[in-house]
């Protein structure tokens, strides 16, 4: 027998019409105008569906800006269909398949391994944010911290993380 706040908050949404529907990783990319350029690179890449899926994920999510900052032509190459393994590895190298809430980040520079098996990020938290090296020589930030989706959650950086160089994580 359902006790009565739970039949009484049924009841409401069923009036109202207005369930809040819990939304994935790709779900909140694909309704944020910052990641058009990501949503378009998971989509080509063939990755919508399993970062749709239960995860948990963690996503290094580069905005807009950060694809447009990489050499002239190197996203319109990556998107082209006879480069969707490089561009699957380079999008594979921005995913943790745990869910990382920045709490969950400890102080201090520490390696974390993406879902792309022979690579490394060295992720460090500091008063200052986080910052993630991916050996190329320049870091990427952490801009926006802990964008909460039903399938893990989502960190937006400031900077394409390339695989590539292992970096000095100490």
């Amino acid at each position: 027998m359902p006790n009565i706040k739970t039949t009484i908050v049924a009841a409401a949404l069923a009036v109202s019409g207005t369930a809040v529907a819990a939304e994935s990783i790709v779900e909140i990319a694909t309704g944020d105008e910052r990641f058009s350029t990501l949503v378009a690179a998971v989509t080509a890449a063939g990755l919508a569906e399993t970062l749709s899926g239960p995860g948990p994920f963690t996503v290094y999510a580069p905005v807009d800006d950060a694809f447009a900052a990489l050499p002239a032509g190197t996203v319109e190459t990556l998107l082209k269909p006879e480069n969707k393994d490089q561009l699957t590895e380079v999008l594979l190298y921005h995913v943790d398949d745990r869910n990382l809430p920045s709490s969950a980040i400890p102080v201090g520079s520490n390696y974390f391994k993406p879902v792309l098996e022979s690579e490394r990020l060295c992720i460090t938290k500091s008063a200052d944010g986080v910052a993630i090296d991916d050996g190329s020589g320049q870091l990427s930030n952490v801009i926006i911290a802990d964008i909460q989706a039903d399938n893990g959650v989502i960190h937006v950086i400031d900077k394409v993380l390339l695989p590539g160089t292992r970096p000095n994580c100490h």
